[in-house]
């Protein structure tokens, strides 16, 4: 009997060397350019943020239930309309491609045999059309208007053809965060024009040559082929730029929600107030975000804000949340706060720089048999039936919304 490349894989990220997510990190950071791993890695300006969304999940403490024994849990949730197998999808990370070959294709595809969905960032290496013919799962497109209105109208117009099920507005890139790590690790004049100011920066790049190699045979330094301008898709070094003169406001979200007849969720929410005014503009969903402590660093940590957010929204529309998730006990804390579901970022992103396809695939994986672990030591046999009174928040974690 002759095995796969792909069981092979499987196989290897199977081990007793991949446990947890951590474990998924450390192979990514072995095998990636320190310019890719710190793009992963990284948040903005000091990483306040990036490290509160972490040490939110530590202060909430888990109440169980004894004396109770579970033979099954039941994962399996409603979001966006799609029946998902698992309480977390795969949240849209951009340039994917730079971290596997066909890094959002093999994602996707994990995703869909996951029996969850995958959400495909505007700025992703592969086309909404390769994505789509790559998985058997959901998918969602997650919109910047980057190029502007009819350049997004576009990509709504590509991503409904291909059938693509909902679409989440990101409301949080006014301008682009301000990314230390990827200063000094020569990002812009690596994805610039100019070869001579590329040179301090090409070693990191050589040290690797396995990751070198993949990157070459995919294609090299790449553009964003769902932003398409005038002159061809969108260079990597023009998306800051683009950003910033094409920011979404509350009121595209009309003619978005005009273009687009299916589900809608607003991304980068924070307060009650911009909750509330999501759902007045038609969203069917909020997603708590601080776009993984990117963009501006000193909000608060997702989860701390996320009772709020459930309180404002009062039922009216689904609330999801991303930010900080690194085991399947935070799946677990962030829906007893009240989130229907998340979105798992770096998790999976680990996965795919470690190793492409298995990798993601260990990665859900992992999450998913954490789920089921702390479910059954919580006495609880269902995520539908999680609630408040499994856990215990700090005090000074209460704030009441506006």
């Amino acid at each position: 009997m002759t095995t796969s490349k792909s069981e092979l894989g499987a196989a290897l990220f199977a081990g007793r060397d991949v446990v947890n997510i951590a474990d998924l990190r450390r192979l990514a950071e072995r095998r990636l350019p320190r310019a890719v791993f710190d793009y992963i890695e990284g948040g903005a300006e000091d990483e306040v943020t990036l490290r509160a969304n972490r040490r939110a999940y530590e202060d909430v403490a888990l109440r169980p239930r004894g004396a109770v024994v579970i033979p099954e849990c039941d994962l399996r949730t409603s979001v966006l309309g799609a029946e998902l197998s698992l309480p977390f999808a795969l949240a849209p990370v951009g340039s994917t491609r730079l971290m596997y070959p066909r890094g959002e294709v093999v994602a996707a595809r994990a995703a869909g045999a996951a029996g969850t969905a995958y959400a495909l960032s505007t700025f992703s290496g592969s086309t909404i059309e390769d994505v789509r013919a790559g998985s058997s799962g959901p998918l969602w497109y997650q919109l910047y208007l980057a190029g502007g209105r009819d350049v997004g109208l576009a990509a709504i117009a590509r991503a409904r053809a291909a059938g693509y099920s909902a679409l989440l507005v990101t409301i949080d890139t006014a301008v682009a965060g301000l990314r230390e790590r990827d200063l000094r690790n020569g990002v812009i004049e690596l994805a610039g024009s100019d070869p001579f100011a590329k040179l301090p920066h090409l070693f990191q790049f050589l040290t690797r040559p396995r990751w070198l190699a993949g990157f070459l045979r995919d294609g090299g330094l790449m553009r964003f082929p769902n932003v398409v301008l005038p002159d061809g898709p969108m260079r990597y070094a023009d998306v800051g730029a683009a950003l910033e003169s094409s920011a979404v406001v509350w009121e595209d979200l009309r003619w978005i929600r005009a273009a687009w007849d299916g589900p809608i969720a607003v991304k980068g929410v924070l307060t009650g107030e911009d909750a509330r005014r999501a759902i007045d503009e038609g969203a069917d969903a909020i997603v708590v975000s601080n776009h993984g402590g990117r963009q501006l660093d000193g909000v608060p940590a997702t989860l701390r804000v996320l009772p709020e957010v459930v309180a404002a929204v009062d039922g009216r529309a689904e609330v999801l949340l991303d930010g900080g998730i690194r085991r399947g006990s935070d799946v677990v804390k962030a829906l007893c706060l009240g989130a229907r579901a998340v979105l798992v970022g770096r998790a999976y992103a680990y996965g795919v720089a470690a190793g492409g396809g298995p990798g993601v695939s260990r990665a859900i994986e992992i999450l998913r048999s954490e789920i089921v672990r702390t479910l059954k030591l919580l006495g609880c046999a269902s995520t539908s039936e999680l609630g408040r009174g499994f856990v215990d928040v700090p005090a000074y974690w209460a704030r009441v919304a506006d």
